[in-house]
């Protein structure tokens, strides 16, 4: 940085500095003669009180003439007082203005420290950087989509044909339908009684002897 920059701005900045000190200064000095004035307005208002006693106590001793001076100077003491108040409005409207203007100049001193951090901070950063690193980004972003889906896909995916498999089951089902036909008591079908809602099957009744058979007959016969 050239010293002439460097001067214009440790300038600009003890100008600024020395400006605030000024309406520091001259708030301080109106606030000060305000006061005063204040102080002087109370005392003429005592006066004029004061006047206005000696008035009633001269017209009681019937001296009118001094009555009338008491309240000739009352009335100074009233126009003093009214001169003061004027004073001290015209005091009370300089602060208002000057107190605005400082804060004007503060709010005015914040916007531009702003400002020039803002400029600042864009000269730092450079749009072309800006795209680079989101392509970069996006970049690196696609490349973990892309191996999380590999790594997410089942092993030995793509060795089997799906139609392959279905024609290979409709053959192994032709086949077994086949051996059926062939051999129809391999698999005997349902009984009645299982159909009929869960009875038990009857027990089979085991076979006799043709000889047991004739056996019985005879022994009806010799018993008629």
């Amino acid at each position: 940085m050239s010293s002439g920059m460097m001067a214009r701005l440790f300038g600009a900045k003890g100008r600024e500095d020395n400006s605030a000190s000024t309406t520091l200064a001259t708030l301080d000095k109106l606030s000060e003669a305000l006061e005063m004035l204040e102080k002087k307005e109370q005392v003429l208002i005592k006066k004029a009180a004061a006047e206005v006693e000696k008035a009633k106590d001269f017209s009681r001793a019937k001296n009118k003439r001094a009555a009338i001076q008491c309240l000739k100077r009352k009335k100074l003491y009233e126009q003093q007082v009214e001169q003061l108040g004027n004073f001290q409005l015209r005091i009370h409207d300089q602060m208002i203005m000057l107190e605005g203007a400082k804060a004007t100049t503060e709010t005015v001193d914040a916007l531009r420290s702003g400002a020039k951090a803002m400029k600042a901070m864009q000269k730092a950063t450079n749009i072309d950087d800006v795209d680079k690193t989101m392509d970069e980004i996006n970049e690196q972003t696609d490349n973990l989509r892309q191996i999380q889906d590999a790594l997410s896909a089942p092993i030995g995916a793509n060795d089997f044909d799906e139609d392959e498999l279905l024609e290979e089951l409709e053959e192994l089902e032709g086949a077994e339908l086949e051996e059926q036909l062939l051999h129809p008591g391999t698999n005997p079908p349902m009984s009645s009684t299982h159909a009929g809602g869960g009875r038990q099957p009857t027990r089979p009744v085991p076979q006799r002897d043709p000889e047991e058979d004739e056996l019985a007959e005879l022994q009806r016969e010799m018993a008629m």
